[in-house]
């Protein structure tokens, strides 16, 4: 698989930093010093949780060298490393004040284990703050899911799903087996589009990448071509020519 794109995924900077800023804000550990960030992206998401918590020392793990590399350029006070979190989290240590994750368990796998290791890794007061889309019910999903599976197109890929989300309930479950407290609420942002192309530009740096990388140059195009065309059957322009884009979020917060 290809790396992830940071300059793509920073297009929209905004409205993806904006759950990480949401999230962070009902944090309520007081005065932590270690602050880990999973799957920090070009860090964006670290960078909130540092203005946060300003006195806190702010370590970002990810799996991408494209994004680690714009996270050290824009954010030389952190620290940031490679870190495959489905396998190496033990690498990491443990006694960390918050352990921080804006949009990126849901393309790990396993998340009873990750969890309980995450939970384990915290001091104990310390918090798991937790964000993930949970838009498998939207028509973005449901367009690429009926294009990917039709005739055209169903030899080129798995049959394997992408994302690894769970319920709201399943997590509870999981969380209030070694937390004194978890909070889940969910909540769907109206991003704004210009164009359906934006929402394109928004799908390629994440959702339609597992489709994209298996894809020959030539069948890119035309797949890409195949999902617009259904986008544009589903999400209608606004009176003003834009496209209201709805982005389900869920997130919880679990105190150890």
């Amino acid at each position: 698989m290809t790396d992830w794109n940071s300059a793509l995924y920073l297009q929209f900077t905004k409205q993806r930093t904006q759950p990480a800023i949401d999230l962070a804000a009902r944090l309520s550990v007081s005065d932590p010093c270690r602050l880990l960030d999973i799957g920090c992206g070009p860090g964006n998401s670290t960078a909130v949780i540092m203005e946060r918590f300003p006195q806190a020392q702010a370590t970002g793990v990810d799996s991408s060298e494209n994004m680690l590399a714009k996270a050290r350029a824009d954010h030389p006070s952190a620290r940031f490393e490679l870190c495959d979190v489905s396998c190496e989290l033990s690498a990491l240590g443990g006694d960390w004040d918050v352990i921080f994750s804006n949009a990126c368990l849901q393309w790990v796998p396993d998340h009873g284990r990750i969890l309980g290791e995450l939970m384990s890794m915290l001091r104990e007061g310390g918090e798991l703050a937790v964000q993930m889309p949970v838009n498998h019910n939207e028509p973005i999903e449901r367009v690429i899911a009926q294009t990917a599976e039709s005739d055209r197109w169903r030899a080129h890929f798995s049959s394997d799903g992408v994302y690894h989300t769970l319920t709201a309930g399943e997590y509870y479950d999981i969380l209030s087996a070694a937390a004194s407290c978890v909070d889940i609420w969910q909540t769907t942002y109206y991003h704004v589009m210009p164009s359906h192309d934006a929402i394109m530009d928004w799908y390629r740096s994440t959702g339609l990448r597992p489709y994209l990388n298996v894809l020959s140059d030539e069948d890119k195009v035309q797949f890409e071509a195949d999902v617009l065309a259904g986008l544009r059957r589903e999400y209608p322009l606004q009176a003003d020519g834009c496209v209201l884009f709805p982005f389900p979020r869920l997130f919880f917060i679990a105190r150890k």
